[in-house]
């Protein structure tokens, strides 16, 4: 009982033990807020991956894309109806993207989908800005512009359908209690419609739409839009804006076809927020059937008078709930070759060789070499703070040697009154253990406030200098630092941090142990 009496009044008496618990504590919010933020970045990056991509991908790695897409697919659906909920196709390619009202010009990668499955396989549609506060209006198919118009209060009045879709939202929102939702949405500028002319509409009139009809594309928020030190976009073009992009069709060889580049009129009809900036200030989504006729991708007469099969570049498969992805992925592949094997003599020559290049994958197998990198980063990270932790050992270390130089006359009388060296080293211990404890706390509380409160102060200090921001969008893909601090990681941490404490004040209190009572008196 004597070892816990002497440890506490020790570590509440003696000044000199803050610094080791202070010690303790900034090594464990080191450590803590390196992991949080690291391991953030890495299950960010899998979260990520996993969303915009599908469970299984069927991918050639060519811009000339594969054929027998859709007979895969159907096989799919026949043989493993188990395992497979949806297939969907995508085309992946390259152009220029214009605004032609402005001078606005970028590349752009583009991306051919059917929206309605594409969001099901992955989760594209949960960053749709328009089609939040518009449930249901966002569509790739051919359509004009909205315009909106303005009632004698100044307030604008949507088109039909949209006035519709924002009722139905502001009824859900209102129905969850999100009010905040709300308020945000009518402080806009969300509803970003050109207005026709200066002229006042009643509330039981509807204004429509105007222009010719164009495909829809939606475009990534980082490449149309500018963002706000808040973190919010400023959209400069309303909705239903006519863009372009310019393509340049290949052949199955991989040459250009006859029509060496052809522009494609669109409708702005929404923008994609996915959170990962590479893609975000990168790519454009066109409808897969008229990108697939653009670029000359879909059924094209040949040299002997057949007709060659549609191509894609992808195929994005989902599974469905509770099957386990790497023995599904077998079974596709198995499935894949039972297709190719079924086809016989169909395909040309080559077609045979764009089968060839055609792999099937998991969205961990696509992303794995750069997976892999980030968690090697985050044990190396860890190590070399890890490391730098160890100081802590070597302060208590010194801090107890100092108290046990100091206590020579306690533990003499503590030795005269019976206590063995082994208890006396046990006081020490414990005493190290009582600093770790405390210093471990109080750096995981330290280290949890400052991860979740990290963007915000990262925030205030770009306010106080531009040049003080240590996390950007572009360098680090993710547009906000991850502020997620995981139980599991806290608790070895802190358990480290007093094994820790513990292990410095082993020396001491060996030392302690070997103090003889009479010299200690004598000394005295």
């Amino acid at each position: 009982m004597y070892k816990w009496f002497m440890a506490w009044r020790y570590l509440y008496t003696k000044l000199i033990a803050i610094f080791a618990v202070l010690g303790v504590a900034l090594c464990v919010a080191m450590v803590l807020v390196v992991l949080s933020v690291m391991g953030g970045f890495l299950d960010t990056m899998k979260e990520r991956s996993r969303g915009l991509l599908a469970d299984i991908i069927l991918d050639a790695g060519t811009l000339q894309g594969w054929p027998f897409y859709q007979e895969f697919a159907d096989h799919l659906q026949a043989k493993l109806p188990g395992d497979v909920k949806l297939a969907t196709p995508v085309i992946h390619n390259y152009g220029i993207f214009r605004v032609p009202e402005s001078t606005y010009t970028k590349p752009a990668r583009v991306v051919g989908i059917r929206l309605g499955e594409y969001s099901q396989v992955n989760t594209f549609g949960e960053g749709l800005h328009y089609d939040t506060y518009f449930p249901g209006t966002t569509h790739l198919g051919k359509q004009a512009q909205p315009v909106a118009g303005l009632n004698d209060l100044g307030v604008p009045i949507l088109p039909g359908d949209l006035r519709e879709a924002n009722s139905v939202w502001r009824k859900q929102r209102q129905a969850e209690g999100d009010l905040d939702a709300i308020a945000e949405y009518d402080k806009g500028p969300f509803t970003l419609f050109p207005l026709s002319g200066d002229r006042v509409f009643d509330w039981g009139e509807v204004p429509g739409y105007a222009g010719p009809e164009f495909d829809g594309v939606i475009v990534g928020c980082d490449l149309l839009n500018e963002r706000k030190a808040d973190g919010s976009f400023e959209r400069p073009y309303p909705r239903g804006m006519t863009m372009a992009l310019t393509l340049m069709p290949l052949t199955q060889k991989g040459n250009p076809t006859s029509e060496l580049a052809v522009k494609l009129p669109l409708r702005y009809v929404d923008d994609s927020r996915t959170g990962v900036y590479e893609i975000d200030s990168a790519c454009v989504y066109v409808g897969f059937d008229a990108l697939q006729h653009v670029l000359a991708m879909d059924a094209q007469p040949l040299v002997d008078g057949g007709v060659g099969k549609p191509r894609t570049t992808q195929l994005l498969i989902t599974l469905n709930d509770g099957v386990d992805l790497v023995s599904a992925r077998n079974r596709i592949e198995d499935a894949w070759i039972e297709l190719l094997v079924s086809l016989g003599d169909k395909p040309t020559e080559m077609e045979r060789r764009l089968l060839g290049f055609v792999e099937v994958q998991t969205w961990e197998d696509m992303q794995r070499t750069f997976i892999v990198a980030l968690e090697k980063e985050k044990i190396l990270m860890t190590i070399l703070f890890g490391l730098i932790s160890v100081v802590a050992v070597v302060l208590i270390g010194c801090i107890f040697y100092m108290i046990v130089q100091k206590k020579t006359r306690d533990i003499g009388v503590l030795k005269s009154l019976g206590a063995s060296g082994s208890g006396v080293a046990g006081m020490f211990i414990l005493y190290g253990a009582a600093v770790g404890v405390v210093g471990a706390a109080l750096g995981i509380g330290i280290g949890t406030v400052f991860v979740w409160y990290i963007n915000d102060i990262q925030s205030f200090l770009t306010n106080l200098d531009p040049s003080l921001r240590v996390w950007s969008p572009e360098v680090y893909t993710f547009d906000r630092i991850p502020n997620v601090v995981k139980p599991s990681d806290a608790t070895w941490i802190g358990s480290i941090a007093i094994l820790a404490a513990m292990l410095g004040s082993l020396v001491p209190a060996i030392l302690a142990a070997r103090v003889w009572p009479v010299k200690a008196l004598r000394y005295e």
